[in-house]
């Protein structure tokens, strides 16, 4: 095998980002709220399913990705770092790298066929929100706001890809998926903030090269977003929680830990939350999530009946 064609083929496993592959993680969620909630979750497969389902979501990750490496090219090489990429470093086949997005597509709705339909139906649509994120006419990442809340539903179409590898009985709460989707949008105007606070000291213009949307963000602007994205994120966690599992309750300070510590981070230069597949690097943001993730784990499944009734409903009583 020739070297050219090495780099190629080099070239074309990097833009499925397999490394990126950690972000399914977001998964997990969505399969112990169904062991949680709900009693018809099948659990003699779950370990087999789980292997299955995340197969198919990752196939199709790597999908999305290839085909954002691929719009992205002629924005990416206006940038510092992102220019080195495969594609606009002319490491790729652009015609292959299409072929290579709808193989993926279609293997990895096959893989996901053979468990569910209702799993297969979730990932056709995230595969289809792949496709509004980065192609035109509406290549969303380019609208402010949009860019943000529409790579952010992801979010809640994995946490329920996850429910349905546990579970074809029934559907999450909206209220949990509304919640999930505002947390995802909170982390990804994160990552625009931390991106916009390093390349504005350059050329604002240049900068509006790579990434249409920082035209009009500044540092008040995604500042203000993240505030209503995090606020949203809890009210909607606190509804899902006063009406499915009280217990839940006690998350609530390891959870807002979780979001400042990581918006913390936002304000470093060269931020890792640019890049949140490297997340794992952070020591102490990885242990107040392990800490949260393992407090909501056991308060899904033990009892605290002593808050049920400190959180009863009251009618105020006036005092005489």
């Amino acid at each position: 095998m020739s070297r050219a064609v090495t780099t190629v083929l080099r070239g074309h496993l990097k833009i499925a980002r397999v490394d990126q592959w950690v972000k399914n993680v977001c998964v997990l969620p969505g399969v112990v709220a169904a062991v949680g909630l709900d009693p018809e979750a099948d659990l003699e497969r779950l370990v087999f399913r789980f292997f299955i389902g995340m197969a198919s979501v990752c196939l199709i990750a790597s999908s999305n990705y290839v085909i954002n490496e691929v719009m992205d090219a002629p924005h990416d090489r206006h940038h510092p770092t992102k220019r080195a990429r495969p594609v606009p470093s002319g490491e790729v086949s652009v015609p292959f790298a299409y072929l290579q997005w709808l193989v993926l597509m279609v293997v990895g709705l096959a893989v996901a066929w053979t468990m569910s339909r209702a799993l297969a139906v979730v990932l056709a649509a995230f595969w289809v929100m792949g496709g509004i994120y980065n192609l035109p006419p509406i290549r969303s990442k380019e609208l402010p706001y949009l860019d943000v809340l529409s790579e952010a539903i992801n979010n809640p179409l994995r946490l329920l890809a996850g429910w349905f590898i546990a579970t074809n009985a029934t559907v999450p709460p909206g209220s949990l998926l509304l919640s999930y989707w505002m947390v995802g949008a909170y982390f990804m105007a994160m990552k625009r903030f931390a991106e916009y606070r390093d390349l504005r000291t350059g050329d604002i213009a240049a900068a509006a090269m790579y990434r249409r949307s920082f035209a009009f963000y500044n540092e008040q602007r995604l500042l203000v977003s993240m505030m209503f994205y995090a606020s949203a994120a809890m009210l909607f966690f606190g509804a899902f929680v006063m009406r499915y599992r009280l217990e839940l309750i006690g998350s609530f300070p390891l959870v807002a830990l979780v979001m400042a510590t990581s918006l913390a981070l936002a304000f470093r230069p060269c931020s890792v939350v640019q890049q949140p597949e490297k997340l794992y690097r952070e020591p102490s943001l990885m242990i107040a999530v392990a800490a949260c993730a393992a407090v909501i784990v056991i308060l899904l499944f033990v009892d605290i009946p002593i808050l049920y009734t400190v959180f009863a409903p009251t009618v105020p009583v006036s005092i005489r």
